[in-house]
């Protein structure tokens, strides 16, 4: 035991202390994940679906605006071969976050009555200013952690993250018991953005003081012309990808009678855990070795054991959860709260093909079919808007219905598009099925069995 303790210890402190590094950074992201679940049943009994409507209005917009706030100056930042170079991307990136927060805030100031009719959310009318100043932390957050990731500072991530997490939830349990409706899930939500950039700022003075001081105006455009691809390009296709994910869920706010955003912003917490921490974890596996296998002609191979135990174990688990979540969700998170576990049970194919198709995406970028991959976003946007206003104007009763069963099809057919990528074939795919089905059909009858015992116990 000691001898293999060693071992790992040795590992770990490879190549620097890496590996411990990373190692880091995945517990405290996985602790701060864990801590919001955890947290969540706390969090619905203080607020009501109706304010959380709010919220996931305002949280919408926010990731929408995020992404692009920093003109993707961010992700060119751990690049550049010289830190020199870096510290003035990262300046360009916040630069670009000021000017952006500072364009929101005059179009909100100048469009506000427009905006709030336009989103039919009255109660907005005066959350919406705090849309700027999420979107300007958010910015600076972004950008300097960037920075600590290029000097491999994870352990300061790793505690920021925490950080945010503690603080935030604490804020929206903290104003939930003095009644802050809605306002206290935004200044929460802001609380967590925000919390942990002095740390990441002391870290980037430290560091690059002497760079900061000696920038000059031309340094900053010939940097700025350099890496100008990033605003024109990556903008648009980070701009497009987050639409599609946010912009459908204002429209439910806009055209749903009642709190239905608000039950699917709960639902999409509680499945985005193991899309974040095995889909994320397996993505990275993937990425590390898929460009070997691609050379070595054993991508498909390759492909198919990844897959093989994202069905096991993924698919399998969450098929289980979407059995027992219609008849949890009141318990765990308040009888008004029932009908997230019907929401639940709807996406279990959405995300489940997001579950396998998500890790495997990465083959898109490996082969060079980026022009596809931009091409499919762009589709499933149009699929997913579509959607939304068909079943409005069949029945509004089921627009949640219809985005769960949009998203459904969109990853379904990614799935078939990153697979054909990786060159598997309709026989791999019945392979594929002969291996993982013994464990589908045992998820789903345990799943009946625990769903019959829950009910009995209603009784």
């Amino acid at each position: 035991m000691k001898h293999l303790l060693v071992k790992i210890n040795n590992k770990l402190n490879a190549q620097g202390g890496f590996l411990r590094a990373v190692s880091v950074l995945v517990g405290g992201t996985a602790f701060a994940q864990g801590l919001t679940i955890v947290a969540l049943p706390f969090v619905t009994r203080l607020y009501s679906p109706a304010e959380f409507s709010i919220f996931a209005v305002y949280a919408s917009i926010l990731g929408i605006f995020t992404v692009a706030s920093c003109l993707r100056f961010e992700i060119a930042i751990p690049i550049p071969s010289e830190d020199k170079e870096a510290a003035i991307l990262v300046v360009l990136a916040l630069i670009s976050n000021f000017t952006i927060s500072i364009v929101i805030s005059f179009i909100i100031w100048l469009f506000h009555t427009e905006i709030i009719t336009l989103l039919k959310q009255p109660s907005l009318s005066q959350i919406i200013w705090l849309i700027p100043l999420g979107v300007f932390f958010s910015g600076i957050y972004t950008a300097l952690q960037y920075w600590a990731t290029r000097k491999k500072n994870f352990t300061i991530i790793a505690r920021t993250r925490i950080v945010q997490s503690v603080s935030g939830i604490a804020t929206q349990i903290l104003f939930g018991i003095f009644g802050g409706a809605a306002w206290g899930l935004v200044l929460g939500q802001i609380i967590k953005i925000s919390a942990g950039i002095g740390k990441l700022a002391k870290n980037f003075w430290n560091e690059a003081n002497t760079i900061i001081k000696s920038i000059t105006f031309v340094q900053l455009y010939t940097i700025f012309k350099k890496n100008d691809q990033f605003p024109k390009y990556s903008t648009f296709d980070s701009l497009a990808n987050s639409a599609g994910v946010q912009l459908p869920i204002i429209i439910i706010a806009t055209l749903a009678v009642g709190s239905e955003v608000g039950y699917l912003m709960i639902a999409m917490q509680v499945m985005a855990v193991p899309i974040q921490l095995i889909g994320g974890a397996v993505s990275q596996v993937y990425l590390a070795h898929a460009p070997a296998a691609v050379q070595e002609k054993t991508i498909t191979h390759y492909t198919i054991n990844i897959l093989e135990n994202l069905f096991k174990y993924g698919v399998s688990s969450l098929i289980f959860i979407g059995l027992v979540s219609p008849i949890l969700a009141k318990y765990v998170f308040g009888q008004e709260w029932e009908k997230v576990g019907l929401i639940i049970s709807w996406m279990i194919p959405w995300f489940g093909f997001q579950l396998i198709a998500s890790p495997i995406s990465m083959i898109m970028h490996i082969v060079g079919r980026q022009k596809q991959m931009l091409l499919l976003t762009l589709s499933g946007f149009i699929l997913r808007i579509g959607m939304l206003y068909g079943q409005f104007y069949l029945n509004p009763s089921y627009l949640l219905e219809a985005y769960a069963i949009s998203g459904g099809i969109f990853y379904g057919i990614c799935y078939m598009v990153f697979s054909n990528a990786a060159g598997l074939k309709i026989q791999d795919h019945i392979l594929l099925i002969k291996k993982v089905v013994f464990f589908i059909i045992i998820a789903i009858i345990l799943g009946i069995l625990t769903a019959s015992v829950l009910r009995m116990f209603e009784l």
